[in-house]
């Protein structure tokens, strides 16, 4: 056997061509350095025109503000040495634990040298377009272990430029960064059973510690990759070296993971949410029967309006959790050709398992529900049969909200049984497999394409006397709210006002924030000044007493408002309420009116 025969081998497969074999097995780094460059460039032309946002603009949609201050948050607080796991800069002056919080503290540290350089939007948008070709790598590296090189290829790309995972790095960052790490536990977990020795039990513990430090949703889903490689390693020949290696890589995820550990248990008040709130989400954010294999809403971009609605027969859920016809079509084909082989049947009872999974508590066929042997969950009908039923009713598993999210797991099995008949094709006909390949790239990517729309990244003209004032006061914007998860407190609140926190360094009333103890909400709900607003927003009878008014300027002025931005039209009884509480108008620039605090 040559050398470099053995060199690829090693990497799981043998290739058929001698001179590629040859040039991978001189120039491994390379090799991987080519092959990360072209995902990385197909994710970006398959996200067209999110590359261009680049230029200052984002999604007009408060996730994608909310990223953005989290790159601010964690850049600021690498600078300054301060806890990131908790703020005074939301739900200001009382402030919010932010360790069961969407807050990507792995990214924001990776990318604070862009954020401080370039700016917090800058970086979001910049790890939106990198996000596609990365988990189309980390994927590609996973099924190099069982496929041959065009089929590995294949997998990555179906896996990594999905419908379902580039509409998440569109719009669910941290979902999508969370992602990555779920081929990145298989790889570490296969390779662990198969050469067992400590510095691989090292690297698959780092891995989850990561993985925990991007998102503490995807660390559920990589447990369960972890549990479905090694499970028959470690039943089937038990042994006391396997025991000590799966400790020493539990002790190094705790090690990497620390910090966010010890923040998630002195913040488990956060994790109360409403028994009837949660219900009403397990129910929400399924997906439906034949909905999760229809054709992708992507085709619509290609004038192919037909097809692409015919994913909205189902129900209205979160994201784009289809398959597609395509992946499916081909993994398909992959269970035909790999019938006789163990690993086939894994993959689609894998896949199949969690398709299951993620149709949730309820069957949806079209829109249409059923609910056999229905148990009764806080005024909300979920099915005994189903899974999911029973999957969030084990401990710590109550907040696991959307099962659609299950999805990420299924797109592995899938793609690896996708790349199993790319394999198959390329070795019978390149001409067939080309096309094959136009085909399937009408479903890969996500655009703007039907979205509300994009917001800038900046308001110069409203913001530049704020950032101009240093005194740390706080900015009230109208409309006040608290945003996020189970969370809905006050008027939905324009994307804009977060951004524009980043900016001027100014801490805010409002916040949007994944989980929120009920102790913070009811603790900012009880502040006058807030309190009387939240009501004139509502269209709620306030009273005009002058005690009342003399307590909401007395609230305001020890809290420090400084500034009140109304993004809506203001009305006369907000200016009446903000006149007598000791504010007065000072500029309007961009439809945005800003209140200042009157002099004495």
């Amino acid at each position: 056997m040559t050398a470099a025969r053995r060199a690829a081998g090693a990497g799981g497969y043998v290739s058929s061509d001698a001179p590629a074999t040859w040039w991978a097995a001189r120039h491994p780094v390379l090799r991987h350095a080519v092959i990360l460059v072209g995902y990385l460039a197909l994710g970006i032309a398959v996200t067209w025109p999110r590359v261009t946002y680049l230029a200052g603009k984002l999604p007009n949609a408060r996730d994608s503000a909310e990223y953005t201050w989290d790159m601010w948050w964690m850049a600021r607080q690498l600078l300054h040495l301060g806890n990131p796991f908790t703020t005074r800069y939301m739900i200001a002056p009382v402030g919010t634990p932010l360790a069961y919080h969407a807050l990507m503290p792995l990214a924001g540290v990776l990318m604070a040298p862009v954020t401080i350089a370039a700016g917090p939007a800058f970086s979001a948008n910049l790890l939106t377009v990198l996000l596609p070709g990365l988990l189309c790598y980390v994927m590609y590296r996973a099924a190099r272990l069982w496929l041959a090189g065009p089929g590995a290829y294949a997998a990555g790309l179906f896996f990594g430029l999905s419908s379902i995972m580039t509409w998440r790095s569109w719009y669910e960052l941290n979902i999508a960064a969370g992602t990555v790490f779920l081929p990145l536990t298989l790889e570490a977990a296969v390779r662990l059973r198969r050469n067992p020795a400590w510095w691989r039990a090292v690297v698959l513990g780092a891995v989850l510690g990561l993985c925990l430090l991007a998102d503490s949703e995807s660390t559920i889903l990589a447990l369960i990759v972890l549990a479905a490689a090694l499970m028959t390693w470690i039943v089937r020949q038990p042994a006391v070296r396997k025991i000590g290696l799966l400790a020493l890589a539990a002790a190094v995820g705790v090690l990497v993971a620390l910090p966010q550990i010890i923040a998630m248990l002195q913040q488990t008040s956060a994790l109360a949410v409403s028994p009837h709130e949660l219900a009403y989400d397990y129910v929400t954010y399924g997906v439906a029967l034949p909905q999760m294999f229809a054709p992708s809403p992507r085709l619509a971009s290609f004038g192919l309006t037909g097809l692409s609605s015919i994913f909205y027969h189902g129900i209205e859920t979160e994201g784009v959790p289809t398959f597609g016809v395509t992946l499916t079509a081909m993994a398909l084909l992959g269970v035909l050709i790999g019938v006789r082989r163990r690993r086939t049947w894994m993959w689609l009872v894998a896949w199949l398992a969690v398709c299951v999974v993620s149709l949730g508590p309820v069957i949806y066929l079209g829109s249409r529900a059923y609910v056999p042997m229905p148990i009764n969950d806080h005024g909300y009908k979920l099915s005994e049969l189903m899974p999911y039923t029973w999957i969030v009713h084990l401990p710590g598993m109550s907040g696991f909200r959307e099962s659609n999210r299950f999805n990420a797991l299924g797109l592995m099995p899938a793609a690896m049984l996708a790349g199993l008949a790319v394999e198959w094709i390329w070795a019978r006909s390149r001409a067939a497999l080309l096309v094959v390949a136009c085909v399937c790239a009408l479903e890969f990517g996500w655009s703007s394409a039907g979205t509300p729309g994009t917001m800038p990244t900046g308001l110069p003209a409203v913001d530049a006397p704020i950032a101009a004032d240093h005194s740390g006061s706080v900015v009230v914007d109208v409309p006040l709210a608290i945003r996020g998860g189970t969370v809905q407190v006050g008027a939905a609140f324009p994307g804009e006002a977060l951004v524009l926190a980043t900016l001027d360094n100014h801490p805010r009333a409002i916040g949007h924030v994944a989980r929120v103890p009920p102790a913070t909400v009811a603790a900012w709900q009880a502040h006058p000044f807030y309190g009387d607003l939240l009501r004139i927003e509502q269209g709620w009878p306030t009273s005009e007493s002058a005690a009342t008014m003399k307590a909401a300027a007395a609230d305001a002025r020890r809290i420090n408002v400084g500034w009140v931005l109304v993004w809506v039209p203001v009305t006369p009884e907000l200016n009446h309420f903000l006149t007598q509480s000791g504010f007065r108008f000072g500029y309007r620039a961009d439809g945005v009116s800003v209140y200042r605090p009157a002099p004495h």
